[in-house]
């Protein structure tokens, strides 16, 4: 009987706090998927780390002594392009948020997360896609609806009228795409509509694909943009 090999994604753990790292490194163990095949507790260790091990993912923290997340990152973007990286963090202030993910992070997760959203977004990250907390989408939203706007205000005479793109998305896409941008994860927007997570991802992938875009930030964005959704 054959048996299919599991394709192991190798991730390497990058921060200062060692309880931390423990704590992180406990959940992986229960995902048969993962293996954590090094850790570091700086910035500057972090290149040779990935030189020597060849990580799929790195899981980085912003804050650390010697070099931060950020600088660390962006040297393993330019020498390891394809390794990626997850940011770290307790600051939700878009302003980190941005300068993170323009530096070359795949990733930002809160250190608040729990277990399942740090499970996803490594699948995801490693999978080629983008992943933030949901937390971080919604204030990024907030202030991208700020600056947009600021920028078209008067200009847009349809706003209203073609606020839900029926022309384009199901209904039920429609509020799949309302609840991204309210800043749910799948396990929220599957109990919002009494539907299973599966169904969820279903729909996401509808909506990246219909819309054109890679990933769930940038569907959110674009849908803030022509006026589909709602941000209170």
């Amino acid at each position: 009987m054959n048996k299919t090999k599991t394709k192991l994604t190798k991730i390497v753990l990058i921060d200062d706090h060692k309880l931390f790292r423990e704590g992180v490194k406990r959940i992986l163990e229960f995902e048969p998927s993962f293996e954590v095949v090094a850790e570091g507790d700086d910035g500057l260790s972090a290149s040779q780390i990935v030189k020597e091990h060849h990580p799929d993912v790195v899981l980085m923290d912003i804050n650390m002594p010697n070099m931060n997340g950020v600088q660390a990152t962006s040297d393993l973007v330019k020498h390891f392009p394809r390794t990626r990286v997850i940011i770290l963090s307790i600051h939700d202030d878009e302003s980190y948020v941005t300068h993170a993910l323009k530096t070359g992070a795949q990733g930002y997760l809160l250190k608040e997360m729990d277990s399942d959203s740090l499970i996803e977004a490594i699948k995801v990250v490693s999978d080629g896609g983008s992943y933030l907390h949901p937390k971080v989408t919604h204030n990024l939203v907030q202030e991208y609806r700020r600056l947009a706007h600021e920028n078209v205000m008067g200009i847009s005479e349809y706003g209203i009228e073609y606020r839900k793109p029926l022309h384009l998305l199901t209904k039920r896409e429609c509020e799949v795409l309302q609840l991204l941008a309210e800043g749910k994860s799948n396990r929220a927007v599957s109990e919002s509509l009494y539907i299973s997570e599966k169904t969820v991802k279903n729909h996401v992938s509808n909506i990246l694909q219909k819309m054109n875009v890679n990933d769930r930030t940038q569907a959110v964005v674009s849908a803030i943009r022509k006026g589909w959704v709602e941000v209170l």
